[in-house]
């Protein structure tokens, strides 16, 4: 997400020998047919990574629902979430995020991430634009999104609008999940009301950070449905 990530450094056997820039941080792969593997992403201002253990909780909740599902992560940022995908079988990746240096270390992580891998070959695609400029150029494509990675930074108090945008956008399956970090004080269900379809699932704090699980639900269904 156009956003920062975390990670140390330590190097898993089997990752490449390449020497880690000093302006550069690193992101761990937590489960699946990449576990453990380190990748790369750039230091700069407002780059915030989905917490390890928020993002562990967060594939909890997900548990299958990451296998064969077309993915879209809005802010990547480090990739994090989206890689965490690939690892675990989605069947495609959108990265999206606005800085041109961010989407380099995306392409050199991915590269690494599927080189050998001649049997498994899950697709992924990098778009160097703003979160705002991609849902406008891909509104109403022909394969929408079951799970979008939604997490702006915070200083851009963006959150309602890009969510509105992405329901209104014709992007997002009928049941599509939506994962949303937030560094308001306010809950996201609040944050979020005006999206009555938008069922939450689980809310967490952690920090100063909220993080929560939402469900599109059809326009005018229940919260029972």
């Amino acid at each position: 997400m156009a956003r920062s990530t975390k990670g140390k450094s330590r190097r898993p056997a089997g990752t490449t020998s390449q020497a880690r820039p000093a302006s550069a941080r690193q992101v761990r792969i937590i489960a699946g047919e990449f576990r453990g593997r380190r990748l790369t992403f750039p230091d700069l201002p407002g780059l915030r990574p989905t917490a390890d253990r928020v993002r562990e909780t967060l594939f909890n909740w997900l548990q299958a629902d990451v296998v064969a599902e077309h993915c879209l992560d809005l802010f990547a940022g480090s990739g994090a979430c989206g890689f965490e995908c690939l690892s675990r079988g989605a069947s495609t990746v959108t990265f999206v995020d606005r800085s041109s240096e961010v989407c380099r270390y995306l392409q050199t992580g991915l590269r690494q991430l599927l080189e050998g891998q001649s049997d498994h070959q899950p697709s992924a695609q990098i778009h160097n634009v703003s979160a705002q400029d991609f849902l406008q150029r891909n509104a109403d494509q022909s394969s929408p999104y079951g799970l979008v990675f939604l997490d702006p930074p915070f200083a851009d108090d963006c959150l309602l609008e890009i969510s509105q945008q992405l329901e209104t956008g014709g992007l997002l399956k009928e049941k599509a999940l939506i994962y949303v970090e937030s560094g308001s004080s306010i809950p996201l269900v609040s944050q979020l009301a005006p999206l009555s379809n938008w069922q939450v699932l689980k809310e967490k704090k952690a920090g100063a950070v909220r993080f929560a699980l939402f469900q599109r639900l059809a326009t005018g269904t229940s919260d029972s449905a």
